[in-house]
């Protein structure tokens, strides 16, 4: 991976910015810094997985359809579809490669026998705790480099993300998980 050039942060507040006299503008320099962070963090741990796994092909709507099933097995295709904010065609087509590599079965509905219900096999629940695992590994690695200051603020700033996220409009139930 490329370096990149680190923005500076060090006063986020005090930046400027184009079109400042709209208030609220998609342009203020913390959206903007945030956006670029968490997209950066988000490709590295994506291509990051890689290097623990490099065998490791699930695709991430895959992945995220994982932990779905995880956290609520088991699920209809449109209730997966909804978390996800995927269309119901979309999530079918990839619950049935799911399907076809074992990662998930797909069962009656005991609630509603005219419906289907997807749950983990046992082999889809140690996919996803070992992708689970190498990015766990990969993230205490790189907090481990960094200094305590930044690893306090990183801590500190963890209920605030999780805030921000509901405020984005995440799963229902998606907040702060326990400590």
């Amino acid at each position: 991976m490329s370096a990149q050039p680190r923005p500076d942060v060090s006063a986020p507040g005090s930046a400027t910015r184009a079109g400042s006299d709209r208030a609220g503008s998609a342009q203020a320099p913390e959206a903007r810094l945030l956006t670029e962070a968490v997209t950066r963090l988000r490709r590295a741990l994506r291509s990051s997985i890689r290097t623990d796994y490099p065998w490791e092909t699930l695709p991430m709507a895959q992945v995220e359809l994982l932990q779905v099933l995880g956290e609520h097995s088991p699920a209809r295709i449109s209730d997966l579809a909804a978390r996800r904010r995927l269309a119901p065609s979309t999530v079918s087509g990839l619950i049935g490669q799911m399907i076809s590599a074992g990662l998930v079965a797909r069962d009656v509905d005991a609630a509603d026998r005219r419906a289907s219900v997807v749950t983990l096999t046992d082999e889809g629940r140690e996919k996803l705790a070992a992708w689970t695992m190498a990015h766990e590994r990969r993230i205490d690695a790189a907090l481990g480099a960094l200094d305590d200051d930044a690893r306090e603020a990183i801590g500190n700033a963890l209920p605030a993300l999780f805030q921000l996220a509901e405020n984005l409009g995440g799963e229902a139930g998606e907040g702060t998980p326990e400590r």
